[in-house]
């Protein structure tokens, strides 16, 4: 188990020693991992290069650390408990010695098909423990794994496998979620059409659904793993080998591989799963996200798995057969720690009582939250009737870029405040700056959120393009990670998030580059253009409102061409990119150097126009007036 704080006043301490000295903090931290060598170094950083190394010569690997490091103790106990979509269909258990063998099994299946050290592998699988199984192979042979979400479109997987250079791909038949079955097998064959580095394609078997298997690259994974040793020595791998990338939205359009490292997210992922959700031996921890996401690698595989936790992974959504679901989970398991994004209990707040009340939900001790801020009401109906006015909500702030939480409270120790997420956690050192970079000291202070000092959890690069790593993270404040957010402190040095300062939309969690949604739409044969804004959603937190420009309307008119264009977004990039509102309007609001003025069109899309700033250099302001006059939504003028 990794280092814990049990009071306010430990974390006062532990975080003024993190902040009086990082580099002793973090030492001490990784102290309780097992290592083949203990580093030379602890920090080397740069922010202007951007280069930062933590654990400099030490050698390890993050899967002995799951393992080897608890097997005489836990190797009976339950690693990885898993429920499947339908509560008909039985559950499986795995404990940490049978996850053990499994891993190695396909292992060594992986490097039986030539899988090196450093090679990538491209995952694209369903909520199933093969899932976990792969990733944790893949860092015990040395391959760097990149899970794709099993909702991404085939052109985006393929974007995604080209980037990185995948050799194999990993997938399934299809998935299950809710009454529907995805067919990834057949996604994979249309994205591979594009990706010809591709040798291998290992296939699980789940829905037993009618695929095509391509003789000389296509393999059952029963059938590569049969006859497969259940020993395997795990590769030896220095603090700074790479250990995974994920794929992020970008305000570019293409999407950044954002590239973690072995040691420093081991030691930030492990030690903040153990002190956000104040996990003790015997829990049952819950966290509903998908693998495909970094709140599935850091916070249902890897944060709980280093530190001998009882992980809980679904497959299914929490609306199906009914609303009900995750508290039938809850009940099922006896559940200690819940871990969701508030747009899950938004949709579930909105469908009533009935679905909770007959429900045992008397475990829950730690409810989280993360994806995006929550709202007070969806704070308090979650605080009031799931934890039963008992359990503290931890209101988690963190990014795929830092791996692991940055601020949140810690539960029974900080007190919370409704949609703010408190304080940071040890060793984070948050800033609040203008938009000329200069830092806003005391409280009641709002402005830019950046990090003015390295943690082990961070990104290292932009897998492949480094230069755009420290254009987009480092650029816009000398010696600073800008994280993208405003954020304001208030009187009690609490933060709060207030959303995305750049061209991103946080989707019920998911961050959607406007650019990568504008590019799919533009490829619709009748618009000329389009400008995409987010738009505050009952739900989702941010819906996408699209401003489109056609040339000309199909026979189906202007409702033909909505449903086209979002057909084209869902196969382009997936359905959970498709517009929520799509206006049809006759120009965009431009500068005279052709600068598309996204502001106003963010106002339009809020619902308010009273104040639009200075549009002295708009190109044709006749464009705003029938932009206005034509909004989805009520305009306030």
């Amino acid at each position: 188990m990794t280092a814990k704080i049990h009071s306010l006043g430990g974390y006062i301490h532990e975080y003024q020693k993190s902040i009086a000295n990082p580099e002793a903090f973090w030492a001490e931290v990784a102290e309780d991992f097992y290592w083949h060598k203990r580093c030379d170094k602890v920090l080397e950083w740069d922010f202007e290069g951007p280069s930062i190394k933590w654990f400099s010569g030490g050698k390890l690997n993050i899967t002995e650390n799951i393992f080897e490091r608890n097997l005489y103790t836990i190797g009976n106990q339950p690693a990885l408990i898993w429920e499947p979509n339908n509560p008909d269909e039985q559950s499986r258990t795995l404990t940490y010695s049978e996850l053990y063998l499994e891993v190695n099994r396909f292992a060594n299946s992986l490097k039986n098909l030539g899988v090196l050290k450093g090679d990538r592998v491209a995952i694209y699988m369903p909520m199933i423990p093969e899932l976990t199984i792969a990733m944790l192979a893949c860092a015990r042979i040395g391959a760097i794994h990149s899970v794709v979400f099993a909702g991404f479109s085939a052109a985006s997987l393929a974007d995604r496998i080209i980037d990185a250079e995948a050799k194999i791909v990993l997938t399934a038949d299809g998935g299950f979620r809710g009454e529907k079955i995805t067919p990834l097998k057949n996604i994979v064959d249309e994205a591979l059409q594009s990706c010809p580095g591709v040798e291998t394609v290992i296939v699980y078997e789940r829905t037993k659904s009618n695929i095509k298997m391509v003789e000389g690259r296509d393999i059952w994974w029963h059938k590569a793993i049969e006859g497969q040793s259940d020993e395997c020595v795990a590769e030896e791998m220095d603090a700074e080998d790479n250990l995974f990338i994920l794929y992020t939205s970008g305000s570019t359009g293409k999407p950044k591989g954002i590239v973690h490292t072995t040691a420093g997210y081991m030691v930030y992922s492990a030690y903040t799963f153990h002190n956000v959700f104040q996990y003790n031996a015997g829990d049952i921890y819950f966290c509903t996200a998908d693998i495909g996401w970094i709140t599935g690698h850091s916070y249902i595989v890897y944060g709980p798995l280093l530190n001998g936790a009882q992980t809980l992974m679904f497959e299914g959504i929490p609306t199906w057969p009914d609303a009900g679901r995750f508290w039938d989970i809850v009940d099922k398991y006896k559940v200690n720690q819940f871990y969701t994004a508030p747009t899950a209990i938004r949709s579930l707040l909105a469908m009533g009582m009935e679905h909770i009340t007959n429900k045992d939900l008397s475990s829950l001790k730690v409810l989280g939250t993360v994806g995006e801020p929550i709202n007070e009401e969806a704070w308090h109906w979650y605080h009031d009737h799931i934890g039963r006015n008992r359990c503290p909500i931890v209101d988690t702030w963190w990014q795929t870029e830092t791996g692991g939480v940055m601020i949140s409270p810690l539960p029974g120790i900080i007190p919370t405040k409704p949609s703010f997420a408190t304080l940071p956690l040890p060793g984070i050192q948050p800033v609040i700056v203008n938009e000329v970079g200069k830092e806003l000291t005391g409280n009641s202070v709002k402005g830019n959120l950046c990090m003015k000092f390295p943690w082990p959890g961070m990104a290292r690069t932009i897998w492949g393009d480094h230069d755009r790593f420290r254009q987009t993270y480092f650029s816009t404040f000398r010696n600073m990670y800008f994280t993208g957010d405003g954020a304001q402190r208030d009187e009690d040095g609490y933060y709060r998030i207030l959303g995305r300062v750049d061209d991103v939309i946080n989707v019920s969690g998911h961050r959607l580059g406007t650019a990568e949604i504008e590019n799919a739409i533009n490829a619709h044969p009748l618009v000329n253009e389009s400008a995409v804004v987010g738009y505050p959603h009952s739900i989702k937190g941010q819906g996408i409102y699209a401003f489109v420009v056609c040339g000309e309307l199909s026979t189906g008119g202007e409702e033909g061409i909505r449903k086209s264009i979002k057909m084209a977004v869902t196969s382009m990039i997936g359905p959970f990119a498709r517009p929520d509102l799509i206006q049809l309007v006759p120009g965009l609001p431009k500068t005279r150097s052709g600068k598309i003025m996204r502001r106003i069109l963010r106002k339009v899309a809020e619902g308010d126009a009273t104040n639009l700033g200075d549009i002295t250099t708009l190109l044709d302001e006749d464009v705003v007036v029938k932009i206005i006059d034509g909004a989805l939504v009520e305009v306030k003028r």
